[in-house]
């Protein structure tokens, strides 16, 4: 039989694919091969692999992510060219969403490049115009969402487990101090950083099951320190788009980075839920923190899972960019939760960045 068959390196020369490639696709369920000897655990392929071998390879090369190209290859040819299609303009979409991105890192390293500004042109004071508001949803019995909107601070939070409402409450007040505390613009992200470290330290044990995620801006002039812990989410709306800020840190967002999962297949991923890092007590804290500069007439959302589980990111830019002010656009994002069942509590906070004389005026 080997003599019909070929070895896993005659394979990998012929398909293209690299023995190591061979044995991940193996283990997906990809691309397995019809013999494997017993006692060496030598993989051999059969002459008739090649063509499926070759399209993986394709696909590869077009950015496929792995659960969806096994997607593809088990459907009939007129079907997986739909596939295909349907893959290609979603990464089209994806695209421009990274040339917003792009936009937008470009403008703040522009903003920190002092050759980049007139120095005869001072920038006007800034301030924020914010709202925060939390929702018990729909289906559960508790609120464990907590959130805070201030003129210096921006904070939501996520709680889970026995006692996550509480636990969600204690991340977000041990933040708040830092309204009242005077910080300059080179301590923003030490002095978010170590209250953060304070509500870690403080929250129950691993062994409880129970704690918070954390997503946080401080403000200093127009300086903004982001703190992010778990999967609630911070967005900044701006002239290019929709931005989204942070990463989620949970299971199956880490299984689409490495392309096991789909998009589609992490919504409804019986783990989905599962928090790599969060505020507990029991684990490493280990925040994602970012300095950015930010400018009048952007809008910044944060918010739990409650609301970006349900509700799609056309939607919430369009809540956003429609609302008048911060008020209706939190109570608008809440209501587009409940119109789609609401299955979680729902947090969010909408701050406007303003310009202290705007500030002034609109108050008078």
């Amino acid at each position: 039989m080997d003599g019909e068959l070929l070895t896993i390196g005659a394979f990998a020369r012929a398909s293209r694919l690299s023995p190591k490639a061979l044995r991940l696709y193996d283990e997906l369920g990809l691309l397995t091969p019809v013999h494997v000897d017993p006692h060496s655990g030598y993989r051999y392929y059969a002459p008739a692999q090649l063509e499926r071998a070759r399209l993986v390879s394709w696909l590869r090369r077009l950015g496929m992510p792995l659960a969806r190209i096994r997607e593809v290859c088990g459907l009939a040819p007129a079907a997986a060219a739909r596939a295909v299609a349907a893959y290609w303009a979603q990464v089209e979409t994806e695209v421009a969403a990274r040339r917003d991105l792009a936009a937008f890192l470009v403008d703040q390293l522009e903003r920190k490049d002092p050759t980049m500004t007139e120095p005869h042109d001072p920038i006007a004071p800034l301030t924020l115009r914010c709202a925060a508001l939390t929702d018990r949803g729909l289906v559960r019995p508790a609120h464990q969402d907590a959130a805070h909107a201030g003129p210096r601070l921006l904070a939501v939070a996520d709680g889970y487990g026995p006692g996550g409402g509480p636990a969600a409450t204690a991340a977000v007040e041990a933040l708040k101090a830092l309204e009242d505390q005077e910080v300059g613009a080179g301590d923003l992200l030490a002095v978010l950083e170590e209250a953060a470290r304070r509500a870690h330290r403080a929250a129950p044990s691993a062994g409880e099951s129970t704690g918070s995620t954390l997503t946080a801006v401080l403000r200093a002039g127009a300086r903004l320190a982001l703190l992010h812990v778990g999967d609630s989410r911070a967005y900044v709306l701006r002239d290019s788009g929709l931005i989204r800020l942070t990463h989620d840190h949970t299971l199956v967002q880490s299984l689409v980075d490495e392309g096991r999962l789909t998009p589609e297949e992490a919504t409804s991923h019986p783990q989905r839920a599962l928090l790599l890092r969060s505020l507990d007590g029991g684990t490493d804290f280990a925040p994602d923190l970012q300095l950015l500069d930010a400018r009048p007439g952007e809008r910044y959302l944060l918010c739990t899972d409650g609301l970006t589980g349900v509700v799609p990111p056309d939607a919430i830019r369009a809540a956003l960019a429609g609302a008048a002010t911060p008020h209706q656009a939190v109570a608008d994002l809440v209501r587009l939760a409940h119109e789609a069942g609401a299955p979680d509590n729902v947090g969010c906070v909408v701050a406007d960045v303003v310009a202290d004389v705007v500030e002034e005026a609109a108050a008078a």
